[in-house]
């Protein structure tokens, strides 16, 4: 068995680490003996093949790149939402959380965005930066990362990743962050988000397995000290006392 990864505009959405969050998917299937293949799609391809994709990957970038790349994004919009509604694994950090709302209100211009969950993103006065931890119903662990976003996204009726210990989250009001919708995990985290996270590293790849693989019940777990004392040391440094 083979787990294809895609990698969305890397050329253009690479601020976060996410390199480290498409190498940390990887090795950790290749530790467990899955065979992970890494594919990119950057500005210059002009098709977009998700028949065989088991995990696609948008990370973050700015505003001017993140309409550059949602230009070209509207194109794939129906074989997105197709992947997304077959319970295609996606995963979207920061920028690309953001495109795949409705659209990303700014001063002088709204960039549209994918319709893929029902959610919509505006500027606000400042911009929210900081370490954050959050709780989620998806895994025991708490989940860790770093925030650094101008907008304030608006969810809906959506179910929220996770629940804000520390931080601000998504509108810094309601006390939620990112959006879970079927195999989708969409977040403001990033630094990069899933080396500090592995529980959530792992429930993205399970998904992605279970959909390959019939019958496929659990991955088999991991040494993982070292990860779970920089998660631990990350929510005891910020926890609210």
């Amino acid at each position: 068995m083979k787990i294809k990864i895609l990698h969305l505009f890397p050329d253009l959405l690479n601020l976060y680490g996410d390199k480290g969050n498409i190498e940390c998917m990887r090795k950790r299937l290749v530790w467990r003996g899955i065979d992970a293949e890494v594919i990119t799609h950057t500005c210059l391809d002009k098709k977009l093949d998700l028949s065989d994709i088991d995990i696609v990957f948008i990370g973050g970038g700015s505003d001017r790149e993140q309409k550059i790349v949602c230009d070209k994004l509207l194109a794939y919009k129906k074989e997105l939402k197709d992947y997304v509604e077959n319970n295609g694994t996606l995963v979207a950090v920061c920028g690309g959380y953001q495109l795949l709302g409705k659209y990303y209100k700014l001063q002088d211009k709204t960039i549209e965005g994918l319709g893929i969950l029902d959610i919509f993103t505006e500027q606000g006065k400042k911009r929210l930066i900081g370490n954050i931890v959050l709780e989620s119903e998806l895994i025991d662990d708490k989940i860790v990362g770093f925030e650094n976003h101008g907008g304030r996204t608006y969810i809906g009726r959506h179910t929220p990743l996770g629940k804000v210990v520390y931080g601000y989250g998504n509108d810094e009001k309601t006390g939620y962050e990112g959006v879970v919708y079927k195999n989708v995990v969409a977040t403001y985290l990033h630094g990069p988000l899933l080396p500090k996270n592995p529980a959530l590293c792992d429930y993205i790849l399970t998904n992605a397995v279970r959909r390959k693989k019939s019958g496929f019940i659990a991955l088999e777990p991991l040494e993982d000290a070292l990860e779970k004392t920089a998660n631990e040391y990350i929510v005891n440094r910020f926890k609210r006392k």
